[in-house]
């Protein structure tokens, strides 16, 4: 008898081939006890340890005319906070949509993303960029083809919505941890804030003739600080709904609001599983970090056309090593492997079925991206509103700078939270491949509905 498949302690049987018999060759190991990727974890706790030092350090340095940055820190970190709320309130209002329309939003994101590049196009003619207009003309058709080839689909990915939000709603307390990371990474960026403010008010260098130059060597250490610990955050949140939603996969008797499978779960994700979370997170920060930088090179003039050059190459190696990292952690989560062999094993599990189409289509991507900006959008008016109450006849700029303000908290608490839907949707994916018969036996009426639209759109693919 074959080695039974162990979903992070829960015993199923093994995966079959597609003439039906057990694949004893390519069958999942049990997963490994221990913590894994540790080094990687000392790394993130070293990190956090850093930015407390520097808040300490220069948060209560007072500004003198001189340095370039100046506010209230105490106001700044209330003010904050009120909008870390009010985003929570909306993200949490999106989330429950999405849950409710899903092939409704999936359209609608379709559509949002056409949009914006036609808005894009009509721009860059508009203000006679004509190479700019060419390309975005190119672009906007190119998303024209992918959404007239995709739209077909809408109904697996609507059923595959539909399945992660089933299981998300039967385990609800999962986003009571998805708002945990998010309140974190409220606390986060705030700290953050207060660190970055004052190590570049302090690091700031003018010459003679008044002109001044930021310090890249800090400035990319701080980038990786930033990014790393978002990374962390989010990827935390992705791994305890991919665990949740596999436990509900093959043993659905273990859910509910605070169910079994969610603690342990969470508890897996920031003990056993939270070195392999640092290691794919920080190779992200540190990609974004150049690119930040790249960025902030470019701004300031230094090496502008290389330095254009260099973003472009760093932002197409930050998606695809962040599309690794989505499929990769549902494995941390499920099976509890290290981050080098959770990639291994899950690429290799979609190579084998033959579903790099299916995996290509990120049609919910779209739909919650467009939750995310239209909560963005109310965030920011919020904000504003929320700035001129409190400094009465603020100028037209201060209210705009208000609302960008807002609109970029929005965005990232938003994100966050929203990322249930995603991760549930990736770990819905990933477990009909490796346990279809599971998914049959425990959640019948859905299964069946998943298979007929799978017969339907993806005839040449095996599910077995």
């Amino acid at each position: 008898m074959s080695t039974p498949v162990v979903v992070q302690g829960t015993a199923v049987s093994p995966p079959q081939n597609s003439v039906g018999e057990t694949d004893t060759e390519q069958e999942q190991e049990p997963s490994k006890t221990g913590c894994k990727d540790i080094f990687f974890a000392v790394l993130f706790y070293a990190n956090i340890i850093a930015i407390v030092t520097v808040c300490i350090t220069y948060g209560n340095n007072e500004s003198n005319s001189e340095q370039p940055i100046n506010f209230d820190y105490e106001k700044y970190v209330s003010d904050a906070f009120v909008i870390g709320f009010a985003s929570l309130i909306f993200s949490a209002g999106g989330l429950l949509f999405l849950i409710q329309y899903p092939s409704f939003m999936i359209k609608c994101g379709l559509i949002f993303s056409l949009l914006v590049s036609l808005a894009w196009t009509v721009y860059a003619f508009w203000i006679k960029e004509w190479v700019m207009g060419a390309l975005s003309t190119l672009f906007f058709l190119l998303t024209l083809c992918y959404t007239r080839a995709v739209w077909h689909r809408i109904p697996f990915a609507a059923i595959n919505m539909v399945t992660a939000g089933t299981a998300i709603k039967a385990n609800l307390g999962v986003t009571i941890f998805a708002m945990f990371f998010t309140v974190l990474q409220l606390f986060w960026l705030v700290l953050w804030s207060v660190a970055f403010a004052g190590v570049y008010s302090s690091t700031y260098v003018c010459d003679n003739n008044n002109k001044c130059d930021a310090n890249y060597g800090f400035l990319f250490l701080l980038f990786v600080s930033l990014f790393f610990t978002q990374q962390v955050l989010q990827a935390c949140v992705h791994v305890t709904v991919a665990g949740t939603v596999g436990t509900w996969w093959v043993a659905p008797e273990e859910s509910g609001f605070c169910s079994r499978g969610i603690c342990n779960s969470f508890i897996r994700t920031v003990t056993t599983s939270f070195g392999s979370i640092c290691f794919g997170s920080l190779l992200v920060a540190i990609i974004q970090a150049l690119r930040a930088l790249a960025n902030s090179a470019r701004n300031n003039g230094d090496a502008g056309f290389l330095a254009c050059i260099a973003e472009c190459i760093l932002a197409c190696l930050a998606s695809m090593l962040e599309y690794f990292n989505k499929w990769a952690y549902i494995y941390v989560g499920i099976y509890g492997y290290s981050y080098i062999e959770s990639g291994k094993a899950v690429m290799q599990l979609f190579a084998d079925r033959g579903w790099d189409a299916v995996i290509a289509d990120d049609l919910v991507g779209n739909a919650i991206l467009l939750t995310a900006v239209v909560s963005g959008i109310i965030i920011g008016a919020i904000t504003m509103g929320y700035a001129n109450t409190q400094m009465s006849g603020l100028a037209d700029e201060d209210l705009t700078i208000a609302f960008f303000v807002g609109l970029v908290i929005g965005l990232c608490i938003c994100s966050v939270l929203l990322s249930t839907i995603a991760s549930g949707v990736n770990t819905v994916i990933v477990m009909f491949a490796d346990a279809p018969r599971e998914f049959e036996s425990n959640h019948p009426e859905l299964s069946q509905k998943m298979r007929e639209i799978w017969e339907q759109f993806y005839p040449g693919t095996t599910v077995q």
